[in-house]
């Protein structure tokens, strides 16, 4: 397979798993909490639905935090597994990780501490209702310097030092 191939196959499956990750961890919350509506499919984007008449403050508080704490999550786990996932064999396989790794751990932090003033509130009109919005901001922006340098000193160098070897 063509690395241009690999790459936007390993792209695409990075975008494909934080809307599962991300969106699902919604679904998960709005399940438990029984105020599920139904998944809006928006452009080339996934939402979930909720009854937002029925939740407290709170509650709109967890739901939307549930999605980037779970791509939070999940990047961190990735930066744990970095080692055994560059001896994978599959070099498509490594480039999805490549790319999920960096979207699990940039897209969130760097959304809520800078980009959500652009883009729409989303998730920060939801998580404000628990912390106020300047702490919020000052929190993803210090995680976003955290995860840029763990993909700086750790993540890239395995990547590279693993797709060199091809």
């Amino acid at each position: 397979m063509s690395k241009k191939a690999r790459q936007y196959i390993g792209l695409l499956i990075a975008v494909v798993l934080y809307y599962v990750i991300h969106e699902g961890a919604h679904l998960v919350v709005a399940l438990a909490l029984g105020v599920f509506k139904q998944i809006n499919i928006i452009g080339l984007g996934v939402q979930i639905d909720v009854m937002s008449e029925q939740m407290t403050s709170q509650q709109m508080g967890i739901f939307c935090l549930a999605g980037p704490l779970a791509t939070l999550l999940v990047g961190w786990a990735m930066v744990l597994c970095v080692k055994p996932i560059c001896t994978m064999r599959q070099a498509v396989l490594r480039a999805a990780a490549w790319y999920a790794t960096l979207v699990m751990l940039l897209l969130d932090p760097l959304y809520l501490s800078v980009y959500f003033r652009w883009v729409g509130g989303g998730d920060m009109n939801g998580i404000e209702l628990l912390v106020p919005q300047n702490v919020v901001v000052a929190v993803a922006a210090v995680v976003s310097v955290i995860n840029i340098l763990l993909i700086w000193k750790i993540v890239y160098p395995a990547y590279s030092k693993s797709f060199a070897s091809n």
